[in-house]
This record gives C-alpha cells, structure tokens and sequence, in this order.
C-alpha cells in the first residue's frame, strides 16, 4: 500500500510504500510547541519506504542543540510540517496530519504523557460536530 502525505500550499508532496512500523502520540512540551497542539501524531517508516514526490528543495529542517534525538522539518512556503530524517537515519518521522490518506497502522503509544499539558482534555470529554457548531446566542 502507497499512501501520500502533503503539505498545505501543495509544494511538497511525499510517498510512503507499506504501513508504518510505529504510530504514537508525542506529549512533551518540544511537540507541542512544535504541532501547536496538545500532542504530536507521528508515524516511524524506515528510510527507504519514503520517497520525495515533488518540493523536496522546499523543506527545510531545524535541528534543537540541545536534544538528543528532536528535530523538524517543515515546507518554506506554508510552514506545514514535514517528515523528518532521525539523527541517527535509520527512520522518518512523519506527521501524521500530513497524510493524505489514512495508513493501516493506528496509534499504539502516547509518550512523555507526564508531561502533558495541564490543559489537556481527551477528545471523549469534549462536545463533538461535525462542522462548525451553532452560533450560541
């Protein structure tokens, strides 16, 4: 299975050939910072299932001195986030908002779960829609 990932402005497109071997949630305060969320949604593929489509020239990476094994990539255009080659290139780290398409593989871990943010509310206790909700008056 081919699945496709892109970025928001469409300059960058990749490909992922088979499933993931890892799909988990990141709640350290570096992935939120980083997705602007709660958490991070990242799938682990090995390095020779992602192959860039187009706009690979148009990622670019920012790597926190500080940290072991963190890092970032994301599209010069847009600012969407974009895979990521580990420091120690034996994977990529997709997130996966990017996809286009829902990979086989679903979320196994959250980690760094102690570390959450304290507003933190799992999805279950939220008021959900499918759209926009009614305008309260």
């Amino acid at each position: 299975m081919t699945i496709h990932g892109s970025c928001v402005c469409g300059a960058v497109r990749y490909a992922i050939d088979g499933d993931g071997f890892e799909f988990q949630y990141c709640f350290c305060s570096r992935c939120r910072k980083k997705s602007g969320s709660s958490y991070a949604a990242n799938l682990f593929v090995y390095t020779n299932q992602l192959s860039w489509v187009q706009g690979e020239e148009k990622v670019r990476r920012y790597e926190l001195p500080t940290a072991k094994y963190w890092a970032t990539c994301f599209c010069e255009d847009c600012g969407s986030a974009m895979p990521w080659l580990s420091r120690t290139g034996k994977a990529w780290i997709v997130p996966a908002g990017g996809l286009d398409e829902a990979p086989e593989i679903r979320p196994r871990k959250g980690i760094f779960f102690g570390s959450k943010a304290e507003w933190y509310t799992h999805a279950d206790a939220l008021a959900l829609f499918e759209e926009y909700p009614p305008r309260e008056k």
